[in-house]
């Protein structure tokens, strides 16, 4: 006998219901691109341009796919807390108001008012981001609870604020949120040392680990910033020692192919190349100045592709299906 025929289930109607969180990923990256590309106007005298350029764009694409989230959000809010279950949904809501946190830093040029404003509303909500993860955590099953890369986005992530709370004249602030999420950076990393030792990550899951290498470069640059200029070269050392590790296994790394979770691959390095300019331009070594020249040049060709593969896979309607995003 022939199964029978069952018709899909019918769309409902209305654009933007399942609006995928992997899409945030890559714009993080961009901007953190921008940030790379203001250290190299003292590294290496580039046009600052370049970097007022890359800011403006990515804020004009950032904006409209935050549009597109939102629309579902106020369909169903608790497509949030469905989001936050899965991987990809965590990475990705976190990536949206950690990118919010570096869009106030290309503001400040504008208005130093406006991007205090932005600053504030990018903690907030990566507050209560944070506040439903670990609701999730406590409440979910114990399996759920095994410590990730994308732990450090989420928890490790206010280290992005500083970026512009610094030039803005928020010391106090910066200096406790940088010895605060050091200390959780470090905890992260101990506890994912030790559940690589005892088991091996799946290949779909392997492009998270470069994660690792974002909290390195941030810290360093934001020690830089307050003046902590060993401990800055120190953490730049522990990032270019992680840095190799992952290039040396690429081909490990990259064992399933293309997928939305590239989008890890982004943001540490264009955090990693703005870490090591930072050194450059302070003096700690021509080395420094060298290689963030050469990450900044592959990051500034590799991220808008892997920005625009996502952007496709959302267009042709698979992006949500294969990051498991929730539909409003």
């Amino acid at each position: 006998m022939q199964p029978p025929f069952l018709k899909p289930a019918p769309k409902k109607p209305g654009i933007w219901r399942r609006t995928p969180p992997a899409l945030f990923p890559p714009i993080f990256g961009l901007f953190g691109l921008g940030v790379a590309w203001r250290r190299a106007v003292d590294a290496w005298n580039a046009p600052f341009a370049m970097s007022e350029v890359i800011f403006g764009a990515v804020t004009l694409l950032y904006l409209f796919v935050l549009l597109a989230y939102v629309a579902k959000v106020l369909r169903r809010p608790g497509v949030v807390a469905e989001d936050l279950r899965v991987l990809p949904g965590r990475a990705g809501l976190a990536a949206m108001s950690l990118s919010g946190m570096l869009m106030a830093g290309g503001l400040i040029p504008v208005s130093e008012a406006l991007a205090s404003a932005v600053l504030v509303v990018a903690i907030t909500v990566h507050a209560l981001l944070l506040v439903l993860v670990i609701r999730a955590l406590v409440t979910g099953p114990a399996e759920a609870r095994t410590v990730t890369p994308v732990w450090h986005l989420t928890f490790v992530g206010f280290i992005i604020s500083p970026i512009a709370a610094v030039p803005l004249g928020w010391l106090t602030f910066s200096t406790v949120v940088f010895w605060v999420t050091l200390a959780l950076a470090v905890f992260i990393w101990g506890a994912s040392v030790a559940q690589f030792v005892r088991r091996d990550v799946p290949a779909p899951l392997r492009p998270l680990l470069a994660i690792h290498v974002a909290p390195a470069s941030v810290l360093g640059s934001v020690a830089m910033l307050l003046g902590y200029s060993y401990l800055s070269l120190g953490l730049g050392l522990f990032a270019l020692v992680l840095v190799l590790l992952l290039v040396l296994r690429v081909r490990w790394l990259t064992e399933a192919g293309f997928s939305p979770l590239w989008g890890a691959f982004t943001f540490p390095a264009a955090a990693f190349a703005a870490l090591m300019l930072l050194l450059g331009a302070a003096g700690m070594g021509e080395l420094f100045r060298y290689v963030g020249a050469a990450v900044l040049v592959l990051a500034t060709m590799g991220i808008p592709v892997v920005m625009w593969k996502v952007i496709q896979l959302w267009a042709k309607g698979v992006l949500a299906v294969k990051t498991n995003a929730a539909e409003a």
